[in-house]
């Protein structure tokens, strides 16, 4: 496991953070078409950042090797994992993780109950390993037609010591 960091995004890396997602995504064999029409679906924007959602993962050198973002579902207590994405050097070496807990504990933090996850194929059993269960499938955000994984993971509530 890499010596990792867990920190807050700052809007200056917004390009950069996108960039990550964008070399993620491509690592695992998608075409140009294809990522082309991802775009939107990749982008960490400013106003992402802004929300105070947006978390980096950064190895010991203070390089970003993942970036996670949630984003609230409606008024209730459902949170979405709207990224996840680490550089393909640092995949299998904890950095998914570690992100998927920070972002697991700010949507706690923030009141959530679960945590729903729109995951890309060859992601699904990593999410199922944390807990996640599948409740169906959801469209993509990216690819008209395309029908995607939809997974839900229960917020476990700790109980507050006092």
């Amino acid at each position: 496991m890499l010596d990792l960091r867990i920190r807050s995004a700052r809007a200056a890396e917004a390009d950069a953070l996108t960039a990550l997602c964008v070399r993620s995504k491509a690592h695992w064999g998608y075409g140009a078409d294809f990522m082309r029409r991802s775009a939107v679906a990749l982008a960490v924007t400013p106003s992402m950042i802004g929300e105070g959602r947006v978390l980096v993962a950064e190895d010991r050198h203070a390089n970003p090797v993942g970036v996670a973002a949630i984003e609230r579902v409606g008024d209730g207590g459902k949170f979405d994992l709207a990224r996840l994405f680490v550089l393909p050097s640092a995949i299998r070496a904890g950095v998914g993780r570690a992100l998927f807990e920070a972002a697991v504990k700010l949507a706690e933090i923030e009141g959530g109950t679960s945590l729903l996850i729109l995951s890309d194929p060859s992601a699904e059993a990593f999410y199922a390993r944390l807990g996640a269960v599948r409740i169906g499938e959801g469209p993509s955000d990216a690819i008209p037609g395309r029908l995607l994984p939809l997974l839900e993971y229960a917020i476990p509530h700790r109980r507050m010591s006092g």
